[in-house]
């Protein structure tokens, strides 16, 4: 495929309500969409840097940045017939993984169309539906929490998550536990906490949690292996993980038991499958972790997703939990069965409705071979 025509959007899309986790509180969603033409296939992309450097040193400044000026036109008018070729070519460029996995994931379907495969079997998938559960951010009250909780019990979300901070933790899980005693239940700190909060996260020992996401630093290994030696409960690791030989160093040293892949953290969905594939092997479960997606970046979560390793449920939750309205279709929908279906379409499996991503968008550039 020799590659045309590359876009890029800076979408800014509002929340259904605000999101607050330890690190601030979100009403709205800003991305980068990025769209790929060539050979009469179009492929699309979901940059998920965020307007602030908080979850990752990127934004969407950084990435616009490095997209237009380094990343784009390394591959602009260039036949690629591999993903692996395009990544080459940005191999270079140091850092950047969530710019690198925006175009990256736009080149994933458009080859996959251009093979018309679904994105789902190029990356090695083998499930029709996912297992998935929903974030909750940080609420007022652990009454205001549970309320929140049980609503979205009540539309089938089998899996929970809570956002914590300091001060706002043993609290909540507490208040939870009694109202629901047998939900799968998990908590995320975002980065926190520091190794001295050890008493926080033993006292969550006696609540059943499959897992405690980043409790330490978002560069921590070593120090989360301190803590994961004094607690019965599972640590997985997120923001720690940008790479293979992360994830490698961090089961080395028993750091966690658990990783949490998001493909614009670790560079896009080859790096996301080498460490899907690594922690097979070691007998690590994996699960998808989310970033407020559009649909764009939703359905190639899905995709990823359907690998047999995503053991726990991810962080993929349907389009109405974040968007009063998705600009895809169809939008994704929560099974019964609090998973969700793999599309099966060539690529992503999804249209784009241009006249929403019109009303969306901040500004976008365009680049021609």
């Amino acid at each position: 495929m020799r590659i045309e025509r590359i876009e890029i959007r800076h979408t800014k899309m509002e929340l259904v309500s605000a999101f607050e986790t330890s690190m601030g509180v979100e009403t709205y969603e800003e991305h980068i969409i990025v769209r790929v033409d060539g050979d009469g296939a179009t492929g699309w992309g979901e940059c998920v840097v965020e307007e602030a450097p908080l979850y990752s040193s990127e934004t969407v400044q950084t990435a616009w940045h490095v997209l237009r000026d380094f990343l784009i036109p390394g591959v602009l008018g260039r036949k690629i017939s591999r993903v692996d070729d395009a990544i080459a070519l940005g191999a270079k460029f140091r850092g950047h993984r969530m710019a690198k996995a925006g175009l990256e994931s736009a080149l994933w379907d458009a080859l996959a169309k251009a093979k018309s495969v679904s994105l789902s079997k190029m990356l090695g998938g083998t499930r029709e539906r996912v297992p998935v559960g929903v974030s909750v951010g940080l609420q007022a009250t652990p009454e205001a929490l549970v309320k929140k909780v049980g609503q979205y019990l009540e539309e089938g979300y089998r899996r929970i998550k809570i956002k914590i901070a300091p001060g706002r933790d043993i609290a909540l899980v507490k208040a939870l536990r009694k109202e629901f005693p047998k939900i799968l239940l998990q908590v995320d700190a975002n980065s926190a906490y520091e190794l001295s909060d050890v008493d926080v996260f033993r006292a969550m020992d006696d609540y059943d949690l499959l897992l405690i996401e980043q409790p330490l630093s978002y560069e921590d290994i070593y120090d989360h292996s301190k803590l994961q030696r004094k607690l019965k409960t599972p640590i997985c690791l997120d923001e720690s993980i940008h790479t293979l030989a992360d994830a490698r160093a961090a089961l080395e040293l028993e750091s966690c038991r658990v990783i949490n892949i998001k493909p614009g953290r670790v560079g896009g969905f080859m790096e996301s499958v080498a460490i899907h594939d690594y922690c097979a092997s070691r007998n690590i479960p994996v699960w998808h972790g989310g970033m407020l997606e559009s649909g764009i970046g939703r359905a190639g979560n899905v995709a990823l997703a359907s690998l047999p390793n995503f053991t726990l449920p991810g962080d993929i939750s349907a389009s109405k939990r974040y968007y009063k309205e998705d600009i895809v279709e169809p939008e994704f929908v929560l099974n019964s069965d609090s998973t969700m279906t793999v599309p099966t379409r060539p690529g992503i499996g999804i249209e784009v409705l241009m006249d929403r991503l019109e009303r969306v968008t901040v500004r976008r550039e365009e680049f021609k071979s």
